[in-house]
């Protein structure tokens, strides 16, 4: 495996756990605000399923040796372009942005452009183009054949019971 892949390996791990420190921030002021949490198990099976796909890649790239070429290369591309959205979806929620489902008392809909164009753009701008993008990096192609049609079904569960929470808490959505 290139020292460059290692590098993406070490930054994409890196920027994973400040978006956790900055989830995990927001959640204390949300749960301080009287926020209630929904669907805690789906969280915690979608945070499992993210870091296992992850691993798996890291592995099958070890294992297979990865070089750095074009896939790797435009891999490399989508998972940096992903990143950019999640941090605008981070800015565009600012301190109501979670890894959880949370709604406080005082919670306000959030009607910005993002929002009213694409229901759900932390899924469908970052998390699915995020690990195509990383599998693409790491060539981990096995990982993407079987990890992704598993993470989109938890995936799918999780919008599903989030619509559910936003309709009931949201006349407006």
């Amino acid at each position: 495996m290139s020292t460059v892949l290692i590098a993406f390996i070490a930054l994409a791990i890196s920027l994973r756990f400040l978006t956790l420190a900055i989830s995990l921030r927001h959640e204390a002021v949300l749960k301080a605000a009287g926020a209630t949490e929904y669907n805690a198990l789906t969280s915690t099976v979608l945070a499992l399923a993210h870091a296992g796909f992850c691993l798996a890649a890291i592995a099958e790239s070890v294992w297979h040796a990865a070089p750095l070429n074009l896939t790797a290369v435009f891999g490399v591309g989508l998972y940096a372009a992903s990143m950019v959205a999640l941090f605008w979806v981070i800015r565009e929620l600012g301190p109501l942005w979670t890894v959880k489902i949370m709604i406080a008392p005082d919670h306000t809909l959030v009607t910005s452009p993002l929002f009213r164009t694409l229901r759900h753009p932390n899924y469908f701008l970052n998390i699915v183009p995020e690990l195509i993008g990383f599998s693409l990096a790491l060539q981990a192609f096995d990982t993407l054949a079987i990890g992704l049609p598993v993470y989109a079904i938890i995936l799918f569960l999780r919008i599903q019971q989030e619509e559910k929470v936003m309709r009931e808490a949201f006349v407006a959505y």
